[in-house]
């Protein structure tokens, strides 16, 4: 039953006041983590954001992550500072690792700080920020791009690619994590509806509905969890640094109407 103190935060969040951006991470930060000592992210995670949206409904965003020494990574945490719902993605690693990579689409609702952190095995929290600014396209409130009808439709349906090496991250450059280590993408088909949508046939708006959990499982053990939020984008594609022994992967999401997608992909070679 993890999922429901996440959840909780979630919503939490999304019912914060209008603020300062400042004063929207404090908020973000007692309701997470309370008055929990927060470190420096400087040398262990390294942000990869666009310094202006060229679509806010769908930005690709992306950290990587280094564990200081002696300790690993097991939890990273996604905030969205002005977001309607700032908690934006939760990873939570099964087995903690000595290093993380992301990228994920997301919706990108104004102008905004970005905050990832990192949770040791000790306990510390490491942090990292930057700042995201927008087209002005109001990301969550903007029409679906495909017909609300035809989108359940296809609703759950997975695609797995893992190809390749894990690209540097421009802002941090920790590129020693993408050793020994490929990238796995996962597209998910699902309207990701935000609750702030207007149907536009019929006027009313589209009911919150959106990708709720990710798990991933490689050769048959978990790897990572992802708790979504109405940040992801229309049909969300994630990207993570998996292991180059790699020899399979499950996906299994859930989303917040209880529907429930699986897909398996057994890696060439093996």
């Amino acid at each position: 039953m993890k999922h429901l103190g996440l959840t909780t935060a979630l919503l939490c969040c999304t019912a914060l006041p209008a603020l300062a951006s400042n004063e929207a991470w404090d908020s973000v930060r007692e309701q997470l983590y309370g008055d929990r000592v927060m470190l420096s992210g400087q040398g262990i995670i390294a942000i990869d954001a666009p310094y202006r949206t060229y679509d806010d409904a769908r930005t690709d965003l992306a950290a990587q992550i280094i564990a200081p020494p002696g300790v690993q990574i097991a939890k990273v945490t996604v905030v969205l500072d002005e977001n309607p719902m700032p908690v934006s993605a939760v990873f939570d690693l099964a087995e903690p690792q000595p290093g993380f990579y992301f990228d994920i689409t997301m919706r990108v609702n104004g102008p905004t700080p970005m905050h990832v952190i990192a949770e040791a095995t000790d306990g510390r929290l490491f942090v990292s920020e930057t700042f995201v600014k927008t087209s002005g396209q109001g990301a969550c409130a903007a029409p679906p791009g495909t017909d609300p009808e035809l989108a359940l439709a296809s609703l759950g349906q997975m695609s797995i690619d893992v190809a390749g090496t894990v690209p540097g991250v421009q802002g941090g450059k920790l590129t020693s994590l993408a050793s020994r280590l490929s990238r796995m993408d996962v597209d998910i088909s699902h309207p990701s509806h935000s609750g702030m949508q207007m149907d536009q046939i019929s006027l009313l708006f589209i009911p919150m509905r959106y990708v709720e959990n990710v798990d991933i499982d490689l050769d048959g053990a978990g790897f990572v969890e992802m708790t979504g939020s109405i940040s992801l984008s229309e049909n969300p594609r994630l990207g993570l640094a998996v292991p180059q022994s790699t020899r399979s992967v499950d996906v299994t999401m859930t989303d917040t109407d209880g529907a429930v997608a699986h897909a398996h992909k057994d890696l060439a070679g093996f």
